[in-house]
């Protein structure tokens, strides 16, 4: 059986590691408030991450984000 491989998993080597550790608290529902206390950054630094994310994941919402996380992890 051949190995098909998901249509986001190329759009995940586009991140850069600071966006991949955004993205992976935004898949698990984390609030940007929280996100950005954690990583010590502003909320503001975390919208624009997550704007940048959506943008290269090709998704519209958290929703869909989390979606692909799960699919490339599966």
């Amino acid at each position: 059986m051949a190995d098909i491989q998901h249509p986001a998993s190329s759009l995940f080597s586009a991140l850069t590691p600071r966006e991949r550790d955004v993205m992976d608290y935004v898949a698990r529902g984390k609030p940007n408030k929280i996100i950005a206390a954690e990583l010590g950054v502003s909320q503001r630094t975390i919208e624009a991450h997550r704007a940048r994310i959506f943008q290269k994941m090709q998704v519209r919402n958290a929703v869909e984000l989390a979606h692909c996380v799960l699919a490339q992890r599966s």
